[in-house]
């Protein structure tokens, strides 16, 4: 704790850019670093100046593979840019045809996937229609069965043999021969 208030101190009475970095023997970390500047510029400014390589050749590795990745992400951008139909008047013909041949192979993809999905839907309607067909089917069979069930029921409840007119009272019975009593001649 002292050295790190000894830290501030400096950089405040000597307007000194002053970074500094303790890692105690149980593996704490203390930092301090000058509010003017970051430990990245400091440890930059000291490679510089002392000559001295801190970065080894695994860190040297990565920073050039993120370069070429950025490098390579700029092109995918440029030639994503023209397949959309974007930048192209700096193209040569030979381009030109190569996106032609890419976006028409996208387009056979597009269009194949297009039936596979149409042909899956024609699956599923016949599929529908069978089982709605299937159960129309059962529906009506089951209806048949529920007449017939009630005409048993009803037979039984007003006695086997017997006909159905005389069992309907004399005001329900359709009497042609009778004119229409309501009706004056």
């Amino acid at each position: 704790g002292g050295i790190v208030k000894k830290a501030k101190e400096i950089s405040v009475l000597c307007d000194a850019q002053v970074s500094l970095v303790i890692f105690s023997s149980s593996g704490k970390m203390s930092e301090f670093c000058s509010s003017s500047t970051t430990l990245v510029k400091l440890l930059d400014r000291y490679q510089k100046t002392s000559g001295k390589k801190l970065w080894d050749a695994k860190h040297e590795y990565l920073s050039n593979e993120v370069d070429r990745i950025k490098k390579e992400n700029d092109s995918m951008q440029i030639k994503l840019r023209h397949l959309k139909g974007e930048d192209l008047t700096s193209l040569h013909p030979k381009e030109l045809m190569s996106i032609e041949d890419a976006l028409q192979n996208g387009l056979t993809g597009v269009r194949a996937k297009q039936m596979e999905f149409l042909k899956m839907l024609k699956k599923n309607e016949r599929e529908l229609e069978e089982e709605n067909k299937r159960l129309t089917y059962i529906l009506h069979h089951q209806q048949l069965s529920m007449d017939e069930s009630a005409r048993e029921m009803e037979n039984r409840h007003h006695g086997r043999g017997r006909d159905y007119s005389a069992q309907m009272p004399l005001t329900f019975r359709v009497q042609p021969i009778q004119p229409n009593l309501h009706h004056d001649k």
